[in-house]
């Protein structure tokens, strides 16, 4: 009888060997300090917060976001990841911010004052800054002279521990500090932040807010054409005559209300026109605008046919919210037979809507407001903003800012080391507009297992075959020019 030899029992069974503290999981963290390093982030962030210490030595605030930071980038979700990195002999040479302990950590960011935290975005606006100067002259351009877009929203993050301080209830019956971001939409690069708790109203801080974003835009893109996008949570005249003060547009989403209900009424058939970009939506234009509103304010409507299949029965349903309120007061039965079914949505809007197709444009420009849904999306996931660490709030703002700059480490680096033609991106590390979020960063790049060697006076990374991403951004970061 024929005998089917088996492989499996000429395979040589491997032995675990000590430990070879030149291996580092994270050899990715190279093109971090690289970054760090040509844009001076920790100088910057030192230079702009001042020392936190009476005396001058150890880590300052820089080196405290900026490990953070990296920490995140690393996949590190609480803070004693910072004590993980720190025990990776090999990673620690790679790393932006060597040492760095979660004690050391915590404590230094109870020293910060609120206004140091402030200055922290005067620090990243210099960051901002330095990476624009060494952007090719077209594609610089193209982010300064075109649209520039300040995107405002919140974000609630959820904690569960009871003693926590600077976190509350909010209407959902979850316990949440809320961070409060005014971002760059075009880069997104985060300009202004806040953490406050879930019961903050968001329209009392910003007016306050938008002016430090404007303040912390580079000087060449609050010379062109910049505008404010708000949801309907920002519904109030102040931050409509807080920008229209900066001589700004801006477009805020209005709440359902009465009267806003009513002006359909005197709206024609023929008043509507097809949205761009989105299935059986419609725009129109009606005048309204609101006490104490600027006198250029003008309403934008938009509508969007929906089948009955897509209108859930439960009146607490977001999308039955938007529906007419005599649609929406029908049995749902009767829903089907009452005609044309729209969603409806209202924008207060200073921009120019004189005619169908500017109108369109601007209603288009508006619903892109999600990109900052986008840096909260890889705050969260991708960085570790989906929770806050500490019973302190110093420490939880900390948490927050190191999980902003990480993001905003991402958008630098898909800006410097993309490949461009002119003013367009035609390829970057990712599949959104070529940006990669952080967790394709982080297993493309960063988490890739490498070796460090000493030879020949060198020091000298080996990666594992098939690894090429890390190499390639290491050359076009350190083929940029000198910053002046």
């Amino acid at each position: 009888m024929n005998r089917i030899r088996s492989r499996a029992g000429n395979r040589q069974q491997p032995r675990i060997g000590a430990p070879d503290p030149a291996l580092t999981p994270n050899a990715g963290l190279a093109a971090i300090s690289e970054l760090c390093g040509r844009l001076g982030v920790i100088e910057a962030l030192d230079a702009a917060v001042g020392p936190i210490k009476q005396r001058d030595r150890g880590f300052g605030a820089g080196e405290l976001l900026a490990g953070l930071a990296s920490a995140q980038l690393a996949g590190e979700d609480f803070l004693t990841g910072l004590d993980r990195q720190r025990a990776d002999a090999a990673g620690q040479q790679l790393a932006p911010v060597p040492g760095l302990s979660s004690t050391t950590a915590a404590g230094l960011a109870r020293r910060i004052t609120p206004g140091q935290w402030q200055a922290v975005e005067t620090g990243l606006a210099a960051v901002t800054g330095r990476m624009l100067a060494l952007l090719p002259a077209p594609r610089a351009a193209a982010l300064t002279e075109g649209p520039v877009t300040i995107d405002l929203d919140t974000t609630d993050v959820e904690v569960y521990g009871r003693k926590k301080r600077g976190v509350a209830y909010n209407h959902q019956g979850q316990r949440v500090g809320r961070p409060h971001v005014a971002s760059w939409a075009e880069t997104e690069i985060t300009l202004a932040a806040d953490l406050g708790d879930g019961t903050d109203d968001p329209r009392a801080t910003a007016p306050d807010l938008l002016r430090r974003a404007l303040a912390a835009l580079p000087e060449r893109a609050r010379a062109g054409r910049v505008a404010l996008r708000a949801d309907a949570g920002y519904f109030a005249g102040q931050l409509a005559r807080a920008a229209h003060d900066e001589k700004i547009a801006f477009a805020i989403g209005a709440k359902r209300i009465a009267p806003l209900w009513r002006l359909l009424a005197g709206i024609a058939g023929d008043d509507w026109h097809d949205a761009t970009e989105m299935d059986s939506a419609q725009v129109a234009v009606a005048e309204y605008c609101p006490d104490w509103w600027p006198a250029n304010t003008r309403l934008l409507i938009r509508r969007v046919l929906l089948d009955p299949a897509q209108v859930s029965p439960d009146p607490r349903s977001r999308r039955r919210r938007t529906l007419h309120p005599d649609q929406r007061a029908l049995p749902f039965p009767e829903l089907a037979g009452a005609g044309p079914i729209y969603a409806y949505s209202f924008i207060l809007t200073n921009l120019d809507v004189s005619t169908p197709d500017k109108a369109v444009a601007a209603e288009h420009w508006y619903r892109h407001r999600t990109t900052v849904e986008n840096l909260f999306r890889d705050s969260k996931h991708g960085a570790a903003l989906r929770h806050l660490p500490s019973g302190y709030p110093q420490v939880n703002t900390a948490w927050m800012w190191g999980a902003l700059l990480a993001a905003s480490m991402a958008a630098w680096l898909h800006q410097l080391t993309a490949i461009t033609a002119g003013q367009d991106i035609l390829a970057g590390h990712g599949v959104r507009g070529g940006k990669a979020m952080i967790a394709t960063l982080r297993w493309r790049l960063i988490a890739v297992p490498g070796r460090l060697v000493r030879h020949a006076r060198h020091l000298i990374l080996r990666l594992p075959p098939g690894h090429s991403l890390l190499p390639e951004v290491l050359a076009r970061l350190r083929d940029l020019p000198t910053p002046a």
